[in-house]
């Protein structure tokens, strides 16, 4: 157990880096944008990693790296990725109502619980 939590912490070390260093590459490659464009890549990349990871370790052997890389890592990138893999997960077993209904709630939930800490923290923070 402490071995695998030390792994999901090395992981997640490393993936919050790695989506600060892209932040900051992004944004000496395009400057300032209004639009969220490095929040956008990490979640696509982080998706497509986590895509490729479950089939590489799935065929490879390699699931006992699941918590370095999926939680850790991956996590650490973009918690995204594990949010696109819970929808393909859905949409693969053929629960479309399902996938529709958790995408829906994931993204509209969790936007509006930001809205919801933006406004209690401006009240308390004032």
């Amino acid at each position: 157990m402490i071995s695998t939590v030390s792994l999901v912490a090395l992981g997640g070390a490393c993936g919050a880096a790695l989506r600060y260093l892209t932040g900051v590459g992004v944004l000496r490659l395009f400057g300032h944008q209004d639009f969220p464009l490095a929040i956008i890549t990490v979640n696509v990349v982080g998706s497509f990693l986590m895509g490729v990871f479950v089939v590489a370790a799935a065929q490879k052997g390699l699931t006992h790296l699941s918590p370095l890389v999926m939680t850790g890592l991956l996590g650490g990138f973009t918690t995204f990725s594990a949010f696109s893999l819970e929808s393909a997960n859905l949409i693969e077993r053929g629960a479309f109502g399902q996938a529709a209904v958790y995408v829906f709630l994931s993204v509209g939930l969790s936007v509006g619980g930001l809205f919801l800490g933006l406004w209690l923290a401006r009240g308390v923070f004032a």
